[in-house]
């Protein structure tokens, strides 16, 4: 359970929203707070007048009212190191460090763990030049997949099925510079084909608990078709059966974060981890540093417990890799 002072979620669009449901559902006569929020969020929680960028209100607001926990809902304020910032006044925070959440906030990063640790993903390669970026897509077998290197609100991926659009993708993140310094460097992967899956996991140092997975649908039109957008919406949880989340476990996520462990920058906080069922077997395509929006209004009404009492188990040891989804494995099917 939370302890004084009540919960604070950051953050104002539909994946803060669930949050706010969920922490009401669980701890009814609890205080929850949001900032910004939005109005539907204020129904059912105090909304704060306090930028999700603005880390030193959000510090402030949490000190003064003597929050119990507060969780990040989007990417931005945890690769700026909001986290840091409540570590620094001994404010308890569900969400990676800046160091770690590297992870999503650079996509070379990620890649070039994942090679060194051996991590199932796409072969890629990373560049600071444009002009060596369009010479090596000269040699390349289309599709490819060309990625900025750093955040871009989930629509900084463009998959091209041919070298025109590969090389229009390269010249709008490198040149026309349309994400700012997100796309100054870039990754271009081979294309995978299967079918997509969103993971979560609850991640604390090397110790790993599955969530339920999701699916979500990133293209803009139907058919699968059309530019990649933050996301059309989702379903859960995903089908994936105990042979597939083993291996998801042991290939993927828990190698992760030993990796991340390694590397000085030991993970806390909910991974999400985007993959591609493919038929040699999952790979990850991308890794994010908290939940999903759309993926959390699926996911957390399927938590049979609350996100801050499940963090908190995890941490003392008492929960398993699976004990968050033994609930809905019977949805789930036997795929393997």
């Amino acid at each position: 359970m939370p302890s004084r002072g009540g919960l604070f979620v950051i953050g104002s669009g539909g994946r803060e929203h669930a949050l706010v449901w969920h922490l009401r559902r669980h701890y009814p006569t609890t205080p929850v707070y949001c900032a910004p929020g939005n109005p539907g969020i204020g129904r059912i929680a105090t909304c704060l007048p306090v930028a999700a960028s603005d880390a030193d209100g959000l510090v402030e607001a949490a000190a003064s009212r003597g929050v119990g926990l507060t969780i990040a809902g989007p990417e931005a304020p945890l690769v700026a190191g909001l986290a840091d910032r409540f570590a620094a006044r001994g404010l308890p925070f569900l969400g990676p460090s800046a160091a770690a959440s590297a992870l999503e906030g650079s996509k070379a990063f990620a890649k070039d763990l994942m090679r060194r640790w051996g991590i199932p993903t796409a072969d890629y390669r990373v560049f600071d030049d444009p002009k060596d970026a369009l010479a090596h897509l000269e040699s390349t077998s289309m599709p490819v997949v060309v990625k900025a290197d750093g955040l871009a609100a989930g629509k900084g991926v463009v998959v091209a099925g041919d070298l025109d659009e590969a090389r229009a993708a390269v010249r709008w993140m490198m040149i026309d510079r349309v994400f700012g310094d997100a796309g100054r460097r870039i990754v271009i992967e081979e294309h995978l084909t299967g079918e997509e899956a969103s993971v979560f996991a609850l991640v604390d140092g090397e110790a790993v608990a599955l969530l339920p997975a999701a699916q979500d649908h990133k293209r803009l039109h139907d058919g699968d078709r059309g530019p990649n957008t933050g996301g059309m919406g989702a379903a859960a949880p995903f089908p994936l059966g105990g042979g597939l989340r083993r291996r998801i476990l042991q290939e993927i996520l828990e190698p992760t974060a030993v990796a991340m462990c390694r590397a000085g920058r030991p993970y806390r906080g909910i991974l999400f981890a985007g993959l591609m069922m493919t038929p040699a077997g999952p790979k990850v395509l991308e890794f994010n540093c908290r939940l999903g929006d759309p993926e959390a209004q699926v996911i957390l009404p399927l938590l049979p417990v609350a996100l801050p009492d499940a963090f908190h188990e995890l941490a003392r040891g008492r929960l398993g890799p699976e004990t968050l989804i033994a609930n809905t494995s019977g949805a789930q099917g036997a795929r393997e």
